[in-house]
């Protein structure tokens, strides 16, 4: 039965409950707009001002291993168009069909190619007149009538300035669209493996991007306190990759990986009609030109000096060292000063020795002050001596077996199966160089105030045992509560507005009520 007294128990129960949500939005919405980090437009992959402008030719990344589960052979991986979101539709991400993508192997060490491996790509639409869409319906196989965009590539090796095709019209594995079009991707991957002549197998198509970093380190080294550090800036964002897995003996000096270990490994991309400011190439082959070059990660964002970005991507490594101004600063690097400045860590004396093995000769005590004989091309018994150059190239002793259990410090751990001996997916090639510049190959010793790195020390999602080993490729927005390193919708400025201002609605309303009926007692 209702007294006269229940009436007054509900309203004072509504007033309370309104103030109680009220305060706890409003709370929550200043919360999260004193906690959301800025968007960050920072990255390492966007290295040089003109391919900047041209993603689909950019290169981002260069891996290369012995394969864990084929130790005769080794896995070579190179990626373009940095920041995939993955529901950019609804063209999604294609390889461009009018550039060329090539993986180099210099097994002599004069800073040429001896075998280059090139991906030529080309696009087939079912129906281009009548649809606008990247598929009509669930796809399931690469050949699925429901997928309206395809890509295929022809894959051709050139020894010593003799070609062979490979593979012709191999599939691309496609963008992944999303869980209702594409229900089981990873069998697609799986039918985008193809097997090639010789024992080597080949893939193409997109990927998780494996490159994992805080990239706050380019806001005066993550905050110039320590205090940006912990987000991996690439999670939740895509790559197109190619990658290949070769006998090692189709990539050593003489065929011989025995006596012939060590080669030197860039990617790069070449474009008819395009010259880039001081390229020195000669138009000997119908006008292609290089537009994008990669070896050993982070060389062109914090090496090179602004002003030679560009012309260091249109070059060959046998031409690095008549680049002086871009000699000089891996001897006099610009990083340990910034370092020493931000800081008050003492940059290690000049010429960097250290640095000019890991980046031009690769590292042997003869070669400078590293003590230890690894990947320099001077160590491949049939080696010219007379031919030796110093180049820029990632570079990789195929003798060094893989391990069980990789260190993501690489050598620096002690782990010699990693960079900057050619480099793992899993290496934390950030930490690395980071300490690196601060002089610990040389020293032995990790420099203790940056010890801890960017607190990123793995990528956001777990890789594959086996070929091609890249994590299949995200499906959500990178701006997703549920995706790994984004801030939550909570977090984001707009929301926590409208909570905010929510919370102080329920608020008014609460206080206003109270004061009412306050009032109507006098």
């Amino acid at each position: 039965m209702k007294t006269p007294s229940a009436r007054p128990r509900t309203r004072r129960a509504l007033d309370h409950s309104l103030l109680v949500l009220g305060a706890g939005a409003l709370a929550t919405g200043l919360g999260a707009l004193t906690l959301a980090p800025g968007v960050s437009a920072a990255s390492s992959h966007r290295e040089a001002p003109l391919i900047a402008g041209d993603p689909r030719a950019d290169n981002t990344d260069v891996y290369a291993f012995t394969s864990p589960d084929r130790s005769d052979t080794v896995t070579l991986v190179a990626n373009w168009i940095p920041f995939e979101e993955p529901n950019g539709g609804p063209n999604f991400y294609a390889f461009a069909d009018d550039a060329r993508y090539h993986i180099k192997i210099d097994n002599t060490g004069d800073g040429r190619p001896d075998v280059t491996y090139t991906w030529r790509f080309r696009n087939i639409v079912r129906d281009d007149a009548n649809q606008f869409l990247y598929n009509t319906g669930p796809v399931r196989t690469l050949n699925d009538p429901n997928l309206n965009f395809r890509q295929v590539y022809d894959l051709t090796v050139t020894d010593h300035g003799r070609t062979r095709t490979l593979l012709h019209d191999a599939p691309v594995a496609p963008s992944r669209v999303g869980p209702a079009s594409m229900p089981d991707y990873a069998s697609l991957r799986d039918q985008a493996v193809r097997n090639a002549p010789g024992g080597a197998k080949a893939f193409a198509g997109q990927a998780d991007d494996p490159f994992f970093a805080d990239l706050r380190v380019f806001d005066l080294l993550y905050g110039g306190n320590l205090s940006e550090v912990g987000q991996d800036t690439l999670a939740g964002y895509n790559v197109n990759s190619v990658a290949l897995q070769i006998p090692k003996k189709d990539l050593a000096l003489r065929g011989n990986p025995g006596r012939n270990p060590v080669v030197g490994i860039w990617s790069t991309t070449e474009r008819r009609g395009v010259n880039v400011t001081d390229s020195r190439a000669k138009d000997t082959d119908g006008g292609w030109r290089q537009v994008s070059r990669l070896g050993n990660p982070l060389v062109n964002e914090v090496v090179v000096p602004l002003k030679y970005k560009d012309a260091f991507n249109s070059i060959s490594p046998d031409q690095d060292r008549t680049v002086q101004p871009v000699v000089d600063k891996v001897y006099d690097p610009i990083l340990p000063k910034l370092i020493q400045k931000v800081y008050g860590i003492p940059a290690p004396k000049t010429p960097r020795d250290d640095l000019a093995e890991i980046y031009l000769t690769g590292i042997c005590k003869a070669c400078g002050p590293i003590q230890a004989d690894l990947n320099a091309h001077s160590l491949n018994k049939d080696a010219n001596p007379g031919q030796l150059v110093p180049a820029e190239e990632l570079r990789l002793n195929m003798a060094v077996a893989p391990t069980a259990k990789p260190q993501r410090l690489g050598v620096l751990a002690g782990d010699l199966a990693g960079f900057p001996n050619g480099r793992r997916l899993t290496d934390d090639v950030i930490d690395i160089s980071l300490q690196a510049v601060e002089g610990a190959a040389q020293t032995g010793k990790l420099v203790p105030a940056l010890a801890a790195g960017d607190k990123v020390n793995a990528n956001d999602l777990p890789f594959g045992a086996r070929f091609p080993y890249l994590a299949l490729p995200h499906t959500k927005a990178v701006n997703s509560p549920s995706t790994g390193a984004k801030r939550s919708s909570v977090l984001h400025p707009d929301n926590a507005v409208a909570i905010g201002g929510l919370g102080a609605l329920l608020l008014g309303t609460g206080g206003f009520r109270v004061w009412r009926r306050r009032a109507a007692k006098v």
